[in-house]
């Protein structure tokens, strides 16, 4: 599993949140929430960007 899904489902988590509640506060399909968090659906930065705000995050990327 890649560090940014790990990083989504712990954030998910940490927050109380179910895969069904993060799917109402961003809009994004439960179905494809799973597909994220089980690494067989690539994040794309919009997906991103939602997830992030639904959870109070920020959204940083670096690239090294």
């Amino acid at each position: 599993m890649p560090d940014i899904v790990k990083l989504l489902v712990s954030a998910r988590k940490s927050a109380g949140l179910t895969q069904e509640q993060l799917s109402e506060l961003t809009g994004i399909a439960r179905p494809n929430i799973a597909r994220l968090e089980s690494g067989k659906y690539p994040p794309n930065i919009v997906s991103l960007e939602r997830i992030a705000k639904a959870l109070g995050k920020e959204l940083v990327i670096t690239l090294k």
